[in-house]
């Protein structure tokens, strides 16, 4: 609800705080006073289009600032916090500060919890806090997604739970469907990829590498290029280990164990020479070792032939070609067979999972068939209680033979709320083709069908703060009466704000703001300057007796005008609770 607004150099308004508060307040005042300046003050405030010719003359900006109170948790509080701005928390809501400064140059700045902003997020902000109803301003139930809301939330429970079920099996039938449509526009793509995979696969498993088979081969393949050479330093190693003829020192042999039989002769004499006899038997038995794994060693060179070489190069050059084309080594040319084959088999199951997929799309598509007509059926329903409803406020609104007719036309296909088309169409008498809200309709029409909507939706769709302009324009009597009652009652559920000229629809404000213009004159108190400003003040009671027989009858101190304003204001405390 907005608690405060303040208005500065804005049109013929020098410097004005308007004190609103819950229910329903109206502004009154002569013509030209600057009434509806409070409408464009409001209209900057919810990122309007800016206007240099509204500010006043000789000053040089204008100012709009609204003073929010809202309840912890509302969603443009969340929204204020992620632009920056600061709001001000108390135990039963939040404050909130929404500011607009025009200059003369047509230049504009907005502020949001005392920080700038952009416009866009005011407006934002503003779609979910205000609406206004004027001869300018866009209507709140003008896109077909508003009317269908609308709509929707005025059905209530009897919808919602049906709504609910829908939607999720529209998000199911919406991803399987996507899934489906990539599977298909990308059969050709994923064709190739498997064709690709098999071939690099059949050539990985023809060759059948083995984990680190490569580094084996290579050793090898270096052994076998050096077979003589180490054919030579075997024998030469063998010989000089185990040889009969190796000169006249002899072998390493026989020299070890000549060694072990001169100490173990003296043994006896010395412990420590007893040692080393033992040491040189090992050393003997492990020299006897070497020499028999260097004769093997030898004999095995003499079996790998120049065939053996050959047979692993070949091998290598296999195994070479896999590692250029797909790994860096053997090892990792494994892992990527295996995660290719894995890849593979994903690809061969394609044409099964969009069998099952286009069986599912089907299936779904017919449940969601299904379930949208019983939803149309559901709407159907309200949408003629509704129009019912409004048509009945219409009547009482001096618009007696206009009908809201809201039309319900198959959309073909099932949408994320359905397979309806919803629009809010206004007949403006019997046998007239009813045309879509705000054409057809002078801006006080539309104000009235405006309020008549809102009148029946507030109770199941209320916005917090409602703001009316001419909704009175070109009545009176009773229908006046009716459109003050009107107001009054949706006041119950929400702050409305109303610029009017008609007494009868004032008579209901639960706060009465007046605006009274000066025109200022010269230094001999005659002359008129061309200069005018304009007051704004809140009424008490018997200046509002006064405000309100100025409006009667034009003579504010007529006794007669006031008895009929006094009357009026009695009236009007009635009338809502007959309602």
């Amino acid at each position: 609800m907005i608690e405060e607004l303040r208005i500065r150099d804005l049109g013929v308004i020098t410097d004005a705080t308007l004190p609103l508060g819950p229910g329903l307040s109206v502004v009154t005042g002569e013509t030209g006073a600057g009434k509806t300046m409070v409408v464009t003050a409001v209209g900057l405030l919810l990122g309007a289009r800016s206007d240099a010719g509204a500010v006043r003359s000789g000053a040089k900006s204008a100012t709009a600032e609204a003073v929010l109170k809202l309840e912890s948790g509302h969603p443009a509080i969340a929204r204020a916090l992620d632009a920056g701005a600061e709001a001000e928390e108390f135990d039963d809501g939040a404050e909130l500060i929404l500011a607009r400064r025009l200059g003369a140059d047509g230049r504009s700045r907005a502020f949001l919890g005392g920080r700038a902003a952009p416009v866009g997020v005011l407006a934002e902000i503003g779609e979910s806090l205000v609406v206004v109803h004027g001869q300018s301003d866009q209507i709140r139930l003008k896109s077909a997604t508003a009317q269908r809301e609308a709509l929707d939330k005025f059905a209530g429970d009897a919808l919602a739970g049906p709504l609910a079920a829908y939607q999720e099996l529209y998000g199911r039938w919406k991803a399987s469907q996507a899934e489906l449509d990539s599977l298909r526009s990308a059969a050709r793509d994923r064709l190739r990829e498997a064709e690709s995979l098999e071939a690099a696969l059949a050539e990985i498993d023809g060759v059948d590498p083995q984990p680190g088979e490569d580094e084996l081969l290579k050793a090898e393949a270096v052994k076998l290029a050096n077979v003589e050479e180490l054919r030579i330093a075997a024998s030469t190693a063998h010989q000089a280990l185990i040889a009969e003829d190796f000169g006249e020192a002899g072998d390493a042999t026989t020299l070890v164990d000549a060694a072990k039989r001169t100490l173990e002769h003296v043994a006896e004499h010395d412990a420590e020479l007893g040692s080393a006899a033992e040491r040189l038997a090992e050393v003997g038995f492990l020299l006897n070792d070497i020499a028999t794994e260097l004769a093997s060693y030898q004999a095995g060179l003499d079996s790998e032939g120049p065939e053996r070489l050959a047979e692993i190069e070949d091998r290598r050059a296999a195994l070479a070609k896999l590692v250029r084309k797909y790994a860096p080594t053997i090892d990792e040319v494994l892992v990527w067979a295996e995660t290719a084959r894995i890849r593979y088999d994903e690809l061969q199951d394609d044409s099964s999972r969009i069998e099952a997929l286009d069986a599912e799309v089907v299936r779904a598509e017919a449940e969601l068939r299904k379930q949208s007509a019983a939803i149309s059926k559901i709407r159907s329903k309200a949408a003629k209680d509704l129009s019912a409803r409004v048509s009945a406020e219409l009547t009482a609104l001096a618009m007696a033979d206009a009908t809201l007719v809201i039309n319900l036309e198959s959309a073909g296909q099932p949408g994320p709320h359905g397979a309806d088309d919803i629009s809010f169409l206004l007949q403006p008498h019997s046998g007239a083709p009813a045309r879509p809200l705000g054409k057809g309709a002078s801006g006080g029409e539309l104000s009235r069908v405006m309020l008549a909507i809102e009148v029946v939706l507030a109770a199941v769709d209320p916005v917090p703060t409602f703001v009316f302009d001419e909704v009175d324009a070109g009545v009176g009597g009773r229908a006046a009466v009716e459109i003050g009652r009107r107001l009054a009652m949706l006041a119950r559920h929400v702050q409305v704000l109303v610029v009017t000229h008609l007494p009868q629809v004032a008579a209901f404000a639960d706060q009465h703001i007046t605006v009274t213009k000066t025109s200022v004159r010269g230094a001999d108190g005659k002359t008129a300057t061309g200069f005018t400003s304009s007051d704004v003040r809140l009424l008490d009671g018997p200046e509002r007796v006064r405000e309100l027989a100025r409006m009667l009858a034009g003579q504010e101190d007529s006794e007669s005008a006031q008895a009929h304003a006094r009357e009026l204001l009695d009236d009007a405390k009635l009338l809502p609770q007959r309602a």
